[in-house]
């Protein structure tokens, strides 16, 4: 079996003979011609692996025989060689997007090199992944197991995603190992939040005072990291991503680090991670059941038909006056491209402001969509895939043209999202009445029959914090990819919501998000 079909044209092939006995000795197949037109009647007749193109050539030149090449085959390599070393002569082949250029004369390790790079890259990468993440899977099972503290999670979460998002770029067989630890991890994850919340989120904890020992959460974003943004003299703009992971904020991180300087990490949100909990939290630097005291009149119950995010705006400005801060600032969410045309023609006139608040709903629509629209589900049918249309839609987006025209400028960008969200496999059955509420990762109601094994459960919200409608309310929370289903049409339901991305539960892609800083690159 050939390594490889090569093509190499050179007007003094002959003079190249030991390379190519070299390239036979390690297993390519090789074939030469002394001109263009030669070379391009091969093409004609011959699917090649890669080319190696003399630069230097009588009758057809280099370049214009690579670009009659890439006419006939436009997804061949092409590797330039060449004597000479103008920058013209380089800028035009790199141009005319060859996959590489070789300065004459050439060493056989450089030619095998550039094989290496342009024919083998998917299996040398697919090995060294696989082998990379085999050596650490005992050393990081160990690290799930010993995680104590919240930082401890993040490192873990940190060091899944890595080879997650390593091992889906290759043809890697080694997925459903690292899923299995994910899942692991998620368990771990879920004792901890067990043990934990209610500590970190209780009004008081026995001696009067609140528990210094919780991360930073959702209501601290606005205290701890705008706020202290703008003291420092910074005009902040504030972009909060409806439900976006931390996975798919590192696919969008490479788009963003030509522009900026990151400072990136993490938070944890409160529970229910959804947007009227988490997001409310955030705006209003307060927990629900804090708001919904405070502010009943911008606090709206989940058996309200009224939507639930509609006072985003005035809650920033209840947490501004509440720290007797006297922040300029405008709040704007982006809905639809009607939304996004609007908001980049004012963008320029938001330069006043101290702070800036955008917020972006995309990647949720996305996700609801993705359940109720088979060919959604279709276009993002996995994790990868799901992060590939992320990415896709993020590059032609309103908020990447935000991103380009923020880099020009002297704001200070925090980037984050209100909650994360996780496939979801395994049905749970839950029995509720009539008044329950909807979502597949937590319930809220009276008289909720469930296994407590399978479920954390708050029957007090109000050691959590979160609003009680009936005196007799619990709030219980799906755990891991775990959602409810209910005994009624229990198959169709199954069926339909498995598989699918969801929030509102508890678990490391859902609770552990992205708090990013971006400082514009100085040019």
């Amino acid at each position: 079996m050939t390594n490889g079909l090569l093509l190499w044209v050179d007007d003094e092939i002959e003079l190249l003979k030991a390379h190519i006995i070299f390239l036979e000795k390690k297993g390519y197949e090789v074939v030469t011609v002394s001109n263009g037109a030669d070379a391009i009647d091969q093409f004609r007749t011959q699917t090649f692996d890669l080319v190696l193109l003399d630069e230097q050539m009588p009758g057809l030149s280099g370049l214009e025989t690579l670009q009659k090449l890439k006419e006939i085959q436009p997804a061949t390599p092409i590797v330039m060689v060449t004597k000479s070393e103008e920058e013209d002569i380089m800028n035009q082949a790199i141009g005319s997007k060859i996959a590489d250029y070789l300065i004459k004369p050439v060493n056989p390790s450089q030619i095998l090199l550039t094989l290496k790079k342009n024919i083998h890259r998917k299996e040398i990468v697919t090995e060294v992944t696989q082998s990379g993440y085999q050596q650490e899977y005992q050393q990081l099972a160990m690290q799930i197991s010993d995680c104590r503290t919240f930082n401890d999670w993040a490192e873990v979460y940190k060091r899944l995603v890595k080879w997650e998002l390593e091992l889906s770029s290759t043809d890697s067989n080694m997925t459903e190992m690292l899923t299995m630890q994910k899942e692991d991890a998620n368990n771990g994850f879920a004792k901890y939040i067990a043990k934990h919340y209610l500590d970190w989120v209780a009004p008081t904890n026995g001696k009067g005072k609140t528990d210094n020992s919780r991360p930073l959460m959702s209501p601290d974003i606005f205290k701890k990291q705008v706020f202290p943004t703008i003291d420092e003299g910074n005009k902040v703009f504030l972009i909060v991503v409806d439900n976006l992971r931390f996975d798919q904020w590192r696919i969008l991180s490479e788009e963003l680090a030509e522009l900026y300087d990151i400072d990136e990490k993490l938070y944890m949100t409160i529970i229910p991670t959804a947007t009227q909990y988490a997001r409310n939290a955030i705006f209003s630097g307060l927990m629900p059941a804090q708001i919904a005291k405070m502010y009943p009149e911008l606090w709206v119950d989940e058996d309200e038909e009224e939507g639930k995010n509609l006072n985003e705006g005035p809650l920033i400005q209840t947490q501004i006056d509440r720290f007797r801060r006297h922040d300029k600032f405008s709040y704007h969410k982006i809905n639809n491209s009607s939304g996004a045309e609007k908001f980049m023609q004012q963008l320029k006139n938001l330069e006043q402001n101290d702070l800036n608040v955008l917020v972006v709903n995309f990647i949720d629509m996305l996700s609801h969509a993705r359940t109720e629209m088979k060919m959604i589900r279709e276009l993002a049918s996995d994790e990868s895939a799901y992060r590939s249309l992320t990415l896709s839609w993020f590059r032609h987006s309103v908020l990447a043209d935000v991103f380009r025209e923020l880099s020009r400028s002297n704001y200070k960008i925090i980037l984050t999202t209100d909650h994360g969200s996780i496939r979801t496999v395994k049905p749970v059955k839950i029995i509720g009445d009539r008044n329950t509420n909807t979502n597949l990762r937590y319930k809220l109601g009276k008289n909720l029959n469930y296994n407590p094994k399978e479920v954390f459960v708050i029957k007090d919200p109000r050691q959590a914090q979160l609003p009680v409608p009936n005196l007799s309310t619990t709030y219980v929370f799906a755990t891991g990819n775990d959602f409810f289903a209910y005994p009624n049409n229990y198959n169709y339901y199954v069926s339909y919501y498995k598989d699918t991305f969801q929030h509102g539960g508890i678990s490391i892609e859902e609770m552990v998000v992205p708090l990013i800083t971006l400082t514009p690159k100085k040019r």
